[in-house]
């Protein structure tokens, strides 16, 4: 009987999972009002959040030393956003950097990290973008002070996202791809490189309207003794544990939207990392 409960319980997990993915329309919608959070950067923001009614068509500009980005209109306005691209294009600007017309791309985009977006997510995004209000909100094309490299690697195809089943795998193709926690909460060596052996430890600074906010530490150092639901509340409304307000840029009205199997599956993979200071 314990047996048959087990499987009954995975069955009905999977069909949970599979609950927002029905179709790839809805799958890209899935993806890109909760754990991707493209909004977060290509909306316009005021102190609600994204401004009604110009979702998706442009955010407001980044300035950082090297560059100064203004996010893109993803709505399928012919003029000012993608409406005049063919979906490969767009895939392969998401995935690969480079523009409809050659050009490379520079960050904020994390590129590196968008080449693990699996082939079925990244058409599924395309698809659900096609399905938006056109917007028409011409931006300004975005400065470099920096090199930029002659690409961000070979074309990327075949890509497959790790099994359901496989909690912290999953929750790392969610953190690192999908969702690129990791791009925000590790911290970045001198030359601007993300400095993997202490993936999670946090200490970035963002700088916005809200004033200077700081990355957390999400390892095992830091989270150790936190409840699973703790961290889950974290995640989703921006409410620490002892009930103080967290900070933007985390993207929490988006995160909210997250199935509790996705927020799982990345509690799991928070559990699997590395403790760093």
């Amino acid at each position: 009987m314990r047996g048959l409960s087990l499987v009954a319980g995975v069955m009905i997990a999977g069909l949970s999972m599979s609950a927002a993915a029905d179709t790839p329309v809805e799958r890209g919608r899935y993806l890109v009002e909760s754990i991707a959070g493209c909004g977060n950067c290509h909306s316009l923001q005021d102190a609600n959040g994204p401004v009604p009614g110009k979702e998706l068509a442009g955010g407001p500009p980044m300035k950082e030393a090297v560059f100064e980005a203004y996010p893109p209109n993803l709505t399928p306005d012919r003029e000012t956003g993608l409406g005049g691209w063919s979906d490969e294009e767009i895939v392969r600007a998401v995935r690969e950097g480079r523009s409809r017309d050659g050009r490379i791309m520079g960050p904020p985009m994390p590129f590196g990290l968008y080449r693990g977006i699996a082939d079925d997510d990244v058409k599924a995004i395309v698809a659900y973008l096609r399905t938006v209000k056109p917007v028409v909100n011409k931006v300004p094309a975005t400065v470099y002070r920096m090199p930029l490299p002659d690409s961000w690697g070979p074309p990327v195809a075949g890509v497959q996202a790790p099994a359901l089943s496989d909690l912290v795998a999953y929750g790392a193709y969610l953190a690192g791809p999908v969702g690129h926690c990791v791009e925000c909460h590790t911290p970045i060596s001198a030359k601007g490189e993300l400095q993997l052996a202490r993936l999670g430890a946090g200490t970035r600074e963002f700088a916005g309207p809200w004033g200077v906010s700081i990355s957390r530490n999400i390892t095992p150092a830091a989270l150790g003794d936190w409840t699973d639901a703790e961290i889950k509340q974290a995640i989703t409304t921006g409410v620490s544990r002892d009930g103080s307000r967290l900070m933007p840029p985390m993207g929490y009205g988006f995160y909210a939207k997250m199935t509790d199997e996705d927020l799982g599956a990345l509690v799991a993979w928070l559990r699997s990392l590395k403790s760093a200071d």
